[in-house]
């Protein structure tokens, strides 16, 4: 018997719910205090029970004073739950897959150049479709023979390149002159990596004050999106000053003073 009440409680009964079924069962239709008896629940509790048995339709009663309960038959308890289980299994199916869309991922805080590194690393084996990369000749070498197996792999490899001795032989390469709107620290060195749309990584590999690494790694989709975006951004400006290096300096002044005044003041 104890098998059965545990068997009920696992269906969402509680511990006097089961009893008192079980002792309907035995015996119907009863008394309230019959039930009681056959099923040793407290005589208060036993009227409660039998009320949210009712209120559940588990149990039903008669108008006859005094006032007698009869059970529903097993099969359509076991029925009825049956329906009610695999019911929520199927809403789960369908919906459980979805929950990770609207899910924010965490951010993960990385710090130390070779942990950095490694973090890079794993990611980039493990890209399937796509790299974008922003990054300088001086770590760009600790990442290269990675980038290249992701490149022989078939996977669509853009980079932006920092510093005179940057040089790549493969995938799409955009060279920076170093000449941005914003200004930086010199010295100051950041990557920008997003892969497959679904994973971003950034931050300082190296900040001449601190002589320390900085660095982020999410699955947010939202801040992914602005990484590409950043990157996509610096390769679309790469190549508009490359072809039109007249038409810019004509427009902006040296050095984009004109649009740093502008974007900046």
């Amino acid at each position: 018997m104890d098998e059965i009440i545990e068997k009920l409680k696992q269906l969402g009964l509680n511990s006097y719910e089961a009893k008192v079924y079980l002792a309907l069962l035995k015996k119907y239709p009863i008394t309230g205090y019959e039930v009681s008896q056959l099923s040793n629940v407290p005589q208060a509790r036993a009227y409660d029970t039998l009320k949210t048995l009712e209120a559940m339709q588990i149990v039903t009663s008669n108008n006859e004073k005094p006032v007698k309960y009869t059970p529903i038959k097993p099969k359509e308890l076991t029925k009825r739950y049956r329906r009610k289980i695999d019911s929520a299994l199927d809403f789960l199916d369908k919906k459980l897959p979805n929950v990770k869309d609207n899910h924010n991922e965490p951010i993960l805080h990385v710090s130390g150049y070779l942990p950095i590194l490694d973090k890079l690393i794993e990611a980039i084996k493990n890209a399937k479709r796509e790299i974008y990369i922003e990054i300088w000749a001086q770590d760009f070498k600790y990442l290269e023979n990675h980038l290249l197996d992701a490149y022989n792999r078939g996977l669509n490899v853009k980079i932006v390149g920092y510093g005179e001795q940057f040089v790549s032989n493969f995938g799409a390469v955009f060279l920076h002159t170093g000449l941005r709107v914003m200004p930086s620290q010199a010295g100051q060195r950041y990557l920008f990596m997003t892969i497959d749309d679904e994973e971003g990584l950034f931050g300082e590999m190296f900040n001449p004050k601190t002589d320390d690494t900085n660095f982020i790694w999410t699955k947010n989709l939202e801040i992914v999106n602005l990484i590409k975006a950043f990157i996509a951004h610096d390769m679309c400006l790469i190549d508009i000053e490359q072809h039109f290096p007249e038409q810019l300096k004509y427009f902006y002044g040296a050095g984009l003073k004109k649009l740093r005044e502008r974007v900046l003041s």
